[in-house]
C-alpha cells in the first residue's frame, strides 16, 4: 500500500516538473521570439537581431557562449573571461557607471577590440555586419527592453600639454590612489592587485601602461579621460566623476601618457622634469611659510635716566 502511494507521488511530482519544464520552454520561445525584433541605431544604420545571429554563431559563440552568458566551449581557457551579455554591463562606454552603453559604444568595441584579452578586431565584419551583431548581442540582456541608454558625458576641449599639468597629474595619480592597483609607476602591480576580482568574483589584473600604446577602451587621450569618467563596469576599476574635476582627469590623462612606452610629448616633458615614481608614503611637501620681518635684537634692561643735579 505504501509503495503504491509513493509511486503514485512520483509520477504526480513529476508530471508537475514536466508541465513546469514546458511551459518554461514555450515561455522562453514567445520571449525569444519578441526579442529578436531588437534593433541598433548608429548613424545612418540600423542593425536587426535576426540578421546579426548567424554573424554571432560565427564570430563570438565559442567565447559567450549560445545564450550569451560567457560559458562558450572556449571560455574555460581565455583570461579574463568572456563577458556574460545576459547581465547587460560592459567595460566600454561612453555614459555614465552604472547605465547602459550606446549602440555606438558596442559598435566601437566590436570594431576595435579589448586590448590584452581575447577579443580582437572584428574586421572582416562590414558596417552593417557590426550593426546587426550590436542588435543581437543586446537581444540576450532583458536590460535593454526595459532601461535606456545613459547620457553620454560631455568631454571639454583638451588642453596643451605642460610640465605644470603632468606634476599636477602625478600628484593626482597618488590622490586618488591609483597606484594601489596599478603600481608606482604604472605596471600593474600595486599592493591591491592581486586581490581584483570582477563583477562575477573572478580574478582580474590591473591594466599595465607601459605594455601597450593602446588603453582598454580605445587609444586618444579623449578615450583615456573617458575611462576615468565613466569606469569599467564589472571590474574593480571605479568612475571618478564624483571625484576629479575636468581639469584633474586632463592632468591625470596626460601624467598617466609618461608611463606608457612610446615617444608622446608628455613623455619627452616628463624626461626634462627628471620626473620619478610617486612614494606613496612620503608627506606631502608642506608650503613655504611667508616671509617674516626680521626679529629686533633684545636690548638689555636699562635704568631710567637721572636727572642733572648742578
Amino acid at each position: 500500500m505504501r509503495a503504491g502511494v509513493v509511486r503514485i507521488l512520483f509520477f504526480a511530482v513529476s508530471a508537475t516538473f514536466t508541465l513546469c519544464a514546458a511551459s518554461w520552454g514555450q515561455m522562453t520561445k514567445a520571449q525569444e521570439k519578441q526579442e529578436m525584433g531588437t534593433e541598433s541605431h548608429i548613424g545612418k544604420l540600423t542593425g536587426h537581431a535576426r540578421a546579426g545571429e548567424p554573424h554571432y554563431r560565427r564570430f563570438c559563440v565559442g567565447c559567450h557562449g549560445v545564450l550569451g552568458d560567457g560559458e562558450g566551449d572556449n571560455a574555460m581557457w581565455i583570461d579574463p573571461k568572456p563577458r556574460n551579455f545576459t547581465l547587460g554591463i560592459f567595460k566600454c562606454r561612453s555614459t555614465p557607471t552604472g547605465t547602459l552603453p550606446t549602440d555606438e559604444d558596442l559598435f566601437n568595441t566590436i570594431g576595435r577590440g579589448l586590448i590584452n584579452s581575447n577579443m580582437p578586431q572584428w574586421r572582416p565584419l562590414t558596417d552593417q555586419d557590426r550593426a546587426d551583431l550590436v542588435s543581437y548581442v543586446k537581444h540576450f540582456s532583458p536590460r535593454f527592453a526595459s532601461e535606456k541608454p545613459g547620457p553620454p558625458i560631455q568631454i571639454p576641449p583638451k588642453p596643451e600639454v605642460t610640465a605644470e599639468r603632468i606634476k599636477a597629474g602625478q600628484e593626482v595619480f597618488k590622490r586618488v590612489e591609483c597606484w594601489k592597483c596599478h603600481g608606482v609607476e604604472g605596471r600593474g602591480n600595486g599592493p591591491s592587485a592581486d586581490t581584483l576580482k570582477d563583477d562575477q568574483d573572478r580574478p582580474i589584473k590591473a591594466f599595465n601602461f607601459h605594455d601597450t600604446e593602446r588603453f582598454k577602451c580605445g587609444t586618444t587621450d579623449e578615450d583615456l579621460y573617458k575611462i576615468f569618467m565613466t569606469g569599467l563596469d564589472g571590474t574593480p576599476m571605479p568612475s571618478f566623476m564624483d571625484n576629479l574635476k575636468s581639469e584633474d582627469a586632463w592632468n591625470l590623462t596626460f601624467y598617466m601618457r609618461t608611463l606608457q612606452p612610446m615617444h608622446s610629448k608628455a613623455k619627452e616633458i616628463a624626461g626634462q622634469l627628471g620626473l620619478k615614481p610617486i612614494r606613496p608614503n612620503q608627506p606631502a611637501a608642506q608650503p613655504e611659510a611667508p616671509n617674516q620681518p626680521a626679529a629686533q635684537p633684545e636690548t638689555p634692561n636699562q635704568p631710567p635716566a637721572q636727572p642733572e643735579t648742578k
